[in-house]
């Protein structure tokens, strides 16, 4: 990955913050975006350019803001004068049945979730298929295979973000560009951490009990999936043995989905 420059969104922390910290270890140019203030995120493009010796720039975007989504990428053109790899990994969600569900909110899901992948793919496409090469992740979830309750914003989103996979795999198939889903379990992200301390509040048991209640209703083995496990393929699918593989939907979930 040496020489290439990937944009990766909700890169300053959880999941989006190891894939870029393994795209840096490997010599990638990386494009920082998420809603931290543009001091603390370039704190944390400073840290990975220091540990890895790449050049690592901080954007801030609203990702439900068209315009910000095209300065965002403009931006990186200015800096590096290309984007070989796109990563949509940015995500909001609230948990709600549908008819709890604000409508604003719906509305932002659908902006952060799939509108933006949409624009950050329409944007990059061009430029890939001028150099003849490029790498699209879209990062789906667990979700994105089955369905659960209270969660209608994410679900829908999550299935949608496969259609756009598949499709956009179909578009570039004669060309060196390819577009695949990841579709991660349970990883222990700071939003999972916050969770569990809530249910170990309410239940006023330990946040050890509440991490082993909080698994045993969703992640086979009773264990998270490990963020270096997707950090891994995110990288392997940026590498030079991963051509043919398009539009492919790639559980890591230690077998969630065929539960």
């Amino acid at each position: 990955m040496k020489g290439k420059t990937a944009l990766i969104t909700g890169s300053t922390a959880g999941l989006g913050l190891a894939i870029a910290e393994r795209f840096a270890a490997e010599g990638c140019n990386t494009v920082l975006t998420g809603l931290d203030t543009q001091e603390d995120g370039e704190e944390v493009a400073a840290r990975l350019e220091a540990k890895h010796g790449c050049c690592v720039v901080y954007k801030r975007a609203d990702l439900r803001n068209q315009q910000e989504i095209e300065a965002l990428h403009a931006a990186a053109i200015r800096t590096f004068d290309t984007v070989d790899i796109i990563v949509n990994n940015a995500v909001i969600r609230r948990f709600a049945p549908v008819d709890q569900l604000p409508p604003e909110d719906w509305s932002q899901a659908l902006a952060v979730n799939l509108s933006a992948a949409f624009h950050t793919i329409r944007l990059a496409l061009p430029g890939m298929r001028q150099k003849g090469w490029g790498r699209i992740i879209n990062l789906a979830s667990v979700y994105s295979l089955i369905a659960l309750p209270g969660r209608l914003d994410y679900v829908t989103t999550k299935h949608a973000i496969v259609g756009m996979t598949r499709t956009v795999a179909l578009e570039t198939a004669s060309e060196d560009i390819t577009c695949n889903a990841i579709c991660p379990g349970l990883m222990h992200t700071p939003s999972a951490q916050a969770r569990i301390e809530a249910m170990a509040a309410e239940k006023n048991i330990s946040v050890e009990e509440a991490t082993r209640d909080f698994l045993s209703t969703r992640q086979p083995g009773g264990r998270f999936i490990s963020m270096d496990t997707v950090t891994a393929l995110a990288a392997f699918l940026c590498g030079p043995h991963s051509r043919d593989l398009n539009g492919a939907l790639l559980p890591v979930d230690n077998g969630w989905s065929i539960a």
